[in-house]
């Protein structure tokens, strides 16, 4: 059982608050919800988490094991890229949710990793993988896991301060103009459709997304795009914005075929970069994942036409 001595220096600090700066590896709610279940001892004796500490306080912390969550294992194959103790990099198929939610309670990204990783050490209480980033169902490639509690807090800290790179191959109806460019706008929810997501809202939160054209074909081009922010749909909602929404895109694109019947079964969007800081000794790490299939088979055909 850990058990920590308050100096003079932190005398008058609330409980919770010189927790959450002493036990780095827990974020502050994680730390409310044990002293509320009584898991921490002040002085031998339950406390508030608005406490004012004294010198010579003695604290002590003893989280209870972590419980098992709803989300049963699945046997899923995964395309795992990288994995140590603390994080886990894999190449996400397309068609696959992350979260199980209503209508997918089983088959999701979630129940795939129970399975595989077999030293999940808990997070929030809870014994499950931590997600630190989501990728839509039909978007693909690369994205990161949290195995441990230290690294969830990391992570999430990281993708706050805008300190994870993260890139993407898209291809997208028409000629973008200019080739190269960047777009900023508010996104927020559609006013119209809630499920959607919209550049045309009075109120959001600011989004930025930066392009290149990489190649053009008759009626479409093929883009390289990195995210200075991380709003719901974003890349999808930009695109759609210039004009330009990703092919096969069922939320905000058009129709699925191409002239020449060149038929799209799903959004053409692949995460295909992401470079962070390692949560446990600060390496400066980045990883790729190639282009699916039927992208490439998609730009094949988008080549000979």
């Amino acid at each position: 059982m850990p058990t920590y001595h308050v100096d003079a220096k932190d005398a008058g600090t609330r409980l919770d608050r010189w927790l959450s700066h002493t036990c780095a590896d827990l974020s502050r709610s994680r730390i409310q919800q044990l002293i509320k279940s009584g898991h921490v001892l002040l002085n031998g004796r339950a406390s508030k988490a608005h406490h004012p500490l004294a010198e010579s306080d003695v604290i002590t912390l003893e989280p209870p094991p972590p419980v098992d969550i709803a989300a049963q294992p699945e046997d899923i194959p995964l395309d795992v890229v990288y994995e140590d103790d603390a994080v886990l990099v894999l190449n996400k198929p397309a068609g696959i949710v992350v979260h199980p939610s209503a209508g997918h309670e089983g088959g999701t990204l979630v129940n795939a990793l129970l399975h595989h990783c077999k030293d999940l050490a808990g997070i929030g209480g809870e014994l499950r993988p931590g997600i630190v980033h989501r990728l839509d169902r039909d978007t693909s490639g690369v994205m990161i896991v949290a195995k441990t509690e230290h690294a969830m807090q990391s992570l999430s800290r990281q993708f706050k301060e805008r300190r994870v790179k993260k890139g993407y191959t898209a291809l997208v109806r028409g000629h973008v103009v200019p080739e190269n460019g960047d777009i900023e706008t508010l996104i927020g929810r559609n006013p119209h459709n809630r499920k959607k997501m919209s550049a045309r809202v009075d109120a959001g939160r600011t989004a930025r997304t930066r392009y290149a054209t990489v190649e053009t074909y008759q009626d479409a081009s093929l883009l390289d795009v990195t995210i200075e922010t991380g709003r719901t749909h974003q890349i999808r909602v930009h695109m759609a914005h210039l004009g330009h929404p990703i092919l096969g895109d069922r939320e905000y694109g058009r129709a699925r075929t191409l002239p020449g019947d060149v038929h799209v079964d799903r959004q053409m969007l692949h995460a295909t970069r992401l470079a962070f800081e390692h949560p446990t000794h600060g390496a400066a790490l980045e990883f790729g994942a190639p282009l699916p299939d039927d992208m490439r088979e998609l730009i094949r055909k988008l080549r000979t036409r």
